[in-house]
């Protein structure tokens, strides 16, 4: 009786797993007619992926990845075709695709014994999925859905299918020679690489931003940009000696570029460490004598400084190498400002009257003095409101209610 029920059972589980190897081969029939059903062929493969013994069959995982990649394939036909597309649902079916064919490799090439004995593995599975991934990646599948994702503001599924495609060349069934040679890194790849770090910047993936940035750093591809962003990512996670070092490595590398030197003496101002700052622009002006910003630079350091005449001198410096750099016409204008603003503080604690009128005659020539700097900086950046806002309290102090009013016009624009 007892051997009668076990084999009843035997007879259960074994229907019950031919029952469901059929559903694996009705879903691929499903999915390669001309009237796919993917829907369907997911019901059927759903049901297979939770029996016990179809679950662990490579070929299970294997058909449930062909679904998304057929879905693609048909999707990829009407899209040349001009025929509409739900790209949402094309995009789920490849990544869907994507992860069931990982799982398939994995049994794939877990050694089984054969009927005498030996381990094999099953190379044929690993070689169609690999053939598939390839077409995949030469098809920019992934970066289609990732733009289209982007597109859609969601920045950080963008991230995550791009970089299913930068990562594919790592995966186990694509290390064959052959493959590897047709998914070269070239300039396009550290394309995608930048595009992916930048879809992370924008979904605050600080850490997931960093790591491209990191392999991107020393490269040529938009390599100041680069550069900038890891900064401001290392900034954004508070780690300070990450930033100062890719400003330092920076400035070297970029000495035409003033932006990671100006960064980097403003570090070392606001801590405190006025030396290094003044050391670092020291090397820079010796290493590039021709590059405008730095002599601006240098400027603002001996401004706030207070070597006032040092600072008229940059500030020359930089306008006789780009007449064109208004923050230079500014910055000798800020100077006079802030004499004249001084002057004014101090008058306030004169009790001569006299002198306290000498005072206040001394402060508006300072401010008449700084006024054509201003409006020469502005006349080269005519957007620049900061400028706007500096000489409409100017004129105002001086009385020139005309151009007081005209400021005031142009801010209101």
């Amino acid at each position: 009786m007892k051997k009668t029920l076990l084999m009843a059972v035997l007879v259960l589980i074994s229907a019950g797993c031919m029952a469901q190897k059929a559903n694996v081969n009705k879903a691929k029939s499903l999915i390669m007619s001309e009237e796919a059903d993917y829907e369907q062929a997911r019901q059927l493969i759903g049901a297979a992926l939770a029996n016990d013994e179809t679950k662990n069959q490579a070929n299970t995982w294997f058909v449930a990845g062909l679904i998304g990649y057929q879905q693609n394939a048909q999707a990829n036909k009407m899209a040349l075709i001009n025929q509409p597309v739900d790209q949402d649902k094309v995009g789920q079916g490849l990544m869907e695709s994507y992860d069931y064919w990982l799982k398939a490799d994995e049994i794939a090439m877990t050694p089984v014994l054969d009927k005498k004995g030996r381990e094999v593995v099953d190379t044929k599975t690993r070689a169609n999925i690999a053939k598939r991934m390839l077409e995949y990646y030469k098809n920019q599948d992934f970066i289609k859905y990732g733009v289209h994702l982007n597109e859609q503001r969601d920045f950080k599924g963008a991230y995550n299918v791009f970089m299913r495609h930068l990562t594919m060349s790592d995966l186990p069934m694509m290390q064959d020679e052959k493959i590897l040679a047709q998914m070269p890194k070239d300039t396009i790849y550290q394309q995608y690489e930048y595009y992916a770090a930048l879809f992370a910047i924008q979904a605050q993936m600080h850490p997931e931003a960093i790591a491209v940035l990191e392999k991107l750093k020393n490269g040529e591809f938009e390599a100041i940009a680069v550069n900038q962003f890891l900064y401001q990512e290392y900034v954004e996670v508070k780690d300070t000696a990450a930033y100062v070092k890719v400003l330092q490595d920076a400035m070297v590398r970029f000495p035409q570029e003033p932006w990671f030197l100006q960064n980097l003496i403003n570090y070392y101002i606001f801590s405190k460490q006025e030396q290094q700052a003044i050391d670092y622009l020291a090397q820079a002006i010796e290493r590039e004598p021709n590059v405008a910003e730095y002599h601006l630079i240098k400027g603002n350091l001996d401004a706030n400084q207070n070597n006032v005449e040092a600072a008229l001198e940059d500030y020359d410096r930089a306008i006789a190498i780009n007449p064109q750099l208004a923050d230079a016409y500014a910055g000798k204008g800020r100077v006079h400002y802030n004499m004249a603003s001084k002057i004014i503080e101090d008058a306030a604690y004169i009790q001569d009257a006299k002198a306290y009128k000498a005072a206040l005659n001394e402060a508006s020539n300072k401010l008449k003095e700084s006024m054509p700097f201003f409006e020469k900086a502005l006349e080269v950046a005519p957007d620049n409101r900061e400028y706007m806002v500096i000489l409409k309290g100017i004129y105002y102090r001086l009385h020139m209610d005309d151009k007081y009013e005209a400021m005031q016009d142009m801010l209101n624009n």
